[in-house]
């Protein structure tokens, strides 16, 4: 039998409950950003490629939500997705697929593109 706080998605199981449990609305994910989904769908192609188990990510991510909420000052200073992308960041480096500096050398190239520059419309 299935465990009811769990959710199969690709070769994850999301946490429905908990600290781990994605943002929802109705049941539904949600993104604040575009960012957030494609880091999150970036995230799961990974494992899915067998790049990481889930289980590993799973348990960065728990641990870099527990120090954002100790860190944070008020809930506007706690970001879900923040803390998704700070493990992924930190299994990346572990797992040799990408280290700091490669990493910020990436964002500082994506961060010159200007808004919209993937979606053309004519």
């Amino acid at each position: 039998m299935a465990d009811p706080r769990l959710e199969l998605v690709g070769p994850a199981a999301l946490d429905a409950a908990g600290k781990a449990a994605p943002p929802r609305r109705n049941g539904e994910l949600v993104f604040a950003a575009p960012w957030e989904s494609r880091l999150f769908g970036l995230t799961l192609a990974l494992c899915e490629a067998k790049a990481f188990e889930w289980e590993e990510f799973r348990l960065l991510l728990i641990e870099e939500i527990g120090a954002s909420e100790a860190a944070a000052r008020a809930p506007a200073d706690w970001s879900y997705y923040a803390c998704w992308q700070a493990a992924f960041e930190r299994l990346l480096a572990a797992k040799g697929l990408c280290a700091p500096p490669e990493l910020a050398a990436r964002v500082r190239t994506l961060s010159t593109r200007p808004p919209g520059h993937d979606h053309r419309h004519g």
